[in-house]
């Protein structure tokens, strides 16, 4: 797992507030505006969620995106690994290799644990609880 999160995955923190904030539908162009991104960038970062369940997509002059789920049943792991894919790649943290129990590596341990400690305080972060600044850092 990288000790990274990427900046898809913050935009889709951004989008599902902003929709948690409206009780309507938001066009693509006016959900860019909102969150700082692009009109193209947008559907890749929406997709895995409406994949997910959480937002509905809706096409047509009338149509637009719909959050459909609380926030505060939503995790930021669970967005997390909705757009970047599982956080357990099964590999070493210090060599490309498949991590095993049997001749673990120097690192093996104290990561498994720092892990834990990270994907459990991403689980315990619900969305609704997360400020969201409109800029980059």
């Amino acid at each position: 797992m990288r000790l990274e999160v990427t900046r898809k995955s913050d935009l889709a923190v951004q989008i599902l507030k902003v929709l948690g904030e409206r009780d309507d539908r938001i066009k693509g162009p006016e959900l860019a505006e909102l969150v700082g991104s692009t009109v193209g960038f947008v559907p890749q970062v929406i997709t895995p969620l409406v994949r997910a369940g959480w937002v509905r997509s809706d096409p047509g002059p009338t149509g637009g995106y719909a959050l459909i789920v609380d926030l505060t049943h939503l995790s930021m792991l669970q967005v997390i690994e909705a757009v970047e894919g599982p956080t357990e790649s099964g590999r070493c943290v210090l060599a490309d290799r498949p991590c095993s129990q049997t001749g673990p590596c120097a690192l093996h341990e104290p990561w498994t644990r720092a892990r834990a400690l990270l994907l459990g305080e991403l689980h315990r972060t619900s969305i609704a609880e997360v400020s969201v600044a409109h800029h980059t850092c």
